[in-house]
This record gives structure tokens, C-alpha cells and sequence, in this order.
């Protein structure tokens, strides 16, 4: 008997032993990390009528700038980044001119972006998690808001300090130590040995959105390329057991504006097929030796059951690109390099 689990935290480092195969998607590797740079985007936004603070708008336009600015980078200006990690984005663009005060930013508001948009590290200027990608939608309603986020601000008042009045407000990097200690549960999963599940025989299937606004998909590329370090494995090598995809136009696990469907959760589910629904390719692995080298995505119409789009969905390292002609929105007219 075959067994199998889907999940988004750690089933691939912490259980490689208990399944046949593991279906990874938006994993929140090094979880204290993540909770440490959740907490930085209030510093930085401030509340609203704040000079630092941008307005739900005012973020749109932030997005759509990006999009102006890297979109062509994969050969095609539809909206969609194949690539974020690609863009290096200039919100100066974005400043106001002489006179003007709509669809622009101020210099004070500028700086916010760009602290948003950073990586984040510690209080010895040592690296703790990437950048938020950049992609069409913000992050709003997450962080951006000028509210706390809510996982970080619990995590601190009731596993690390165990002080329900400690306020978000007061982060300094002097609070990343204590964050690092605490490491209930195991929740930091950084590890980058997978050799029992290689001995094991486990196939690990991994994915993650582009346009994921909870979790950066920046941070499943760099968990990758630590796991192919570690272990001193070539892509090639590592393609033996563990095989990662990047899901451009995917919002965290699923929805999105580009061709998310990929057949991961219930929500997004379109047919049981191996090149189109990512538990099928990960059965297929397992039981009958067929690796994935991409997964078909699709967007439907709105309320239509109608394919609107297309996308080969590249294995890591490669990127999709355009191939230069033929329909954009079909998955013949792009190619893995």
C-alpha cells in the first residue's frame, strides 16, 4: 500500500520515512523566519494617515508599476511575472512630479516601498528571509493594512515572551534571539539533508505560487538550492527524488490571475490527469517511475468552464519563456530554458 501526504509546512523534512510521496505546496520553510519578517511591514506602512502609510490604491498602483516595469522580461506584457525573482523594481518611477498629487507617491511613501520590498536580517546584518516577490497584487490585506499580522503578533505574545500585552509595535532586532530560541514544536524547518528521504525511496513534488501574498515563493528557491548545497547534488541529481515548480500567476495555493489550476487542492481542481493535476504527476512518479519535468496550468473564463489560458509550468532552475510567436495564452507557444 502506497501512502501519500499533501501539505504546506513540513511533511517533506520531517516525515520522508512515512509516505511514498510527499506533494509540497507553498511550504512555510523556517517558520520563526517567517514570522520574524511578517512582523516587519507594520514598522514600515505605519497607520493609516501616516506619512509612511499607502492607501489600498495607492499599493495597486504600486503593483501595476511592477508589472510596467518586469512583465517584458519573459517576453510578453500580459500581466503575469514568469520570473519575479527577475525584478528589480524602481518605485522611484512612481514619485510625485512638480504639482502633482494623484498617481504618484511621495518621496517618504517611495521609502516605504522599497523597506517592504527588501529582504530582512537580523541584528549582526545576518540574512533571515527573502523579499516579498513582486507581482501584480499586493500583499493588502496581510501587510499592508497598517494592522499587525495576526500569526506573528500571537507568536510572540504566547510562545516567546508568554505576555498577551506585548505590543507589535515595539519589534526591534533585539526580538529576533528570542524568536530564534524558541523553536516550539520544530517549527523552524530548515533542513537541508533529505538523504532519508532519498535512501527511502520518497518522491517529493513541491510547488509555489509567484503571486503568493501570504508566504514568498522566494523562499521555496532558496530552501531548494539549500537542500541541493547541503547535499552537494546537482538539479540533475537531485531530480531523482525532489523536483520543485514555480506557478507563475499562482496566489498562495491557489487563484491568481494567471494559469494556477493545477489540480492541488479542491478548490483547484480541473481533471485527474499526470501532466495537469500535480497529485497525479507525484501517483504516477511513485508507482510507475514517471518524474514530471513541468505541470499544464489553466485559467478558465470567468463563470465558464472555457480554458482562457495555458502554462508548462517549469521545473527549477529553468524559466517558461516566450518562444517568440504564436498564441500567448497557450502553453505551445511557451518553453522551459
Amino acid at each position: 500500500m502506497l501512502d501519500w501526504r499533501q501539505t504546506r509546512l513540513q511533511g517533506g523534512p520531517g516525515l520522508p520515512r512515512e509516505f511514498d510521496g510527499i506533494l509540497a505546496g507553498a511550504p512555510a520553510f523556517s517558520m520563526t523566519s517567517l514570522f520574524y519578517a511578517s512582523a516587519q511591514p507594520y514598522l514600515y506602512t505605519g497607520k493609516p494617515g501616516d506619512p509612511t502609510f499607502l492607501t489600498e490604491d495607492e499599493w495597486r498602483l504600486v503593483g501595476e508599476d511592477m508589472v510596467k516595469q518586469c512583465d517584458k522580461l519573459d517576453g510578453v506584457l500580459d500581466g503575469i511575472l514568469e520570473d519575479p525573482e527577475l525584478c528589480q523594481y524602481r518605485p522611484e518611477s512612481l514619485i510625485c512630479a512638480k504639482n502633482q498629487t494623484t498617481g504618484c507617491l511621495t518621496g517618504t511613501q517611495i521609502e516605504t516601498v522599497r523597506s517592504v520590498f527588501s529582504p530582512t536580517y537580523g541584528p549582526d546584518g545576518k540574512f533571515i528571509y527573502p523579499r516579498i516577490q513582486p507581482a501584480k497584487d499586493m500583499p493588502y490585506a496581510y501587510y499592508l493594512s497598517g494592522d499587525p499580522f495576526a500569526y506573528s503578533t500571537d507568536w510572540y505574545r504566547y510562545v516567546v515572551y508568554k505576555d498577551p500585552s506585548w505590543d507589535p509595535a515595539t519589534l526591534s532586532p533585539a526580538d529576533w534571539p528570542p524568536l530564534l530560541e524558541t523553536d516550539t514544536h520544530n517549527v523552524a524547518t530548515w533542513k537541508g539533508d533529505l538523504s532519508p528521504a532519498r535512501e527511502a525511496g520518497t518522491k517529493i513534488l513541491h510547488y509555489h505560487g509567484l503571486e503568493d501574498t501570504v508566504i514568498t515563493s522566494e523562499n521555496s528557491a532558496r530552501y531548494y538550492n539549500h537542500v541541493s548545497r547541503t547535499m552537494e547534488l546537482t538539479s540533475a541529481e537531485l531530480d531523482e527524488f525532489y523536483r520543485y515548480f514555480r506557478i507563475s500567476g499562482m496566489n498562495h495555493c491557489r487563484g491568481g490571475n494567471g494559469a494556477s489550476i493545477i489540480g492541488a487542492s479542491g478548490d483547484n481542481f480541473d481533471e485527474y490527469k499526470p501532466d495537469s493535476n500535480a497529485l497525479a504527476a507525484l501517483v504516477r512518479w511513485v508507482e510507475d517511475g514517471v518524474a514530471p519535468d513541468s505541470l499544464l496550468g489553466k485559467k478558465k473564463e470567468a463563470n465558464s468552464s472555457q480554458v482562457a489560458m495555458s502554462r508548462r509550468h517549469c521545473k527549477y532552475p529553468k524559466r517558461n519563456t516566450y518562444k517568440g510567436s504564436g498564441d500567448v495564452n497557450s502553453a505551445d507557444s511557451w518553453q522551459c530554458l
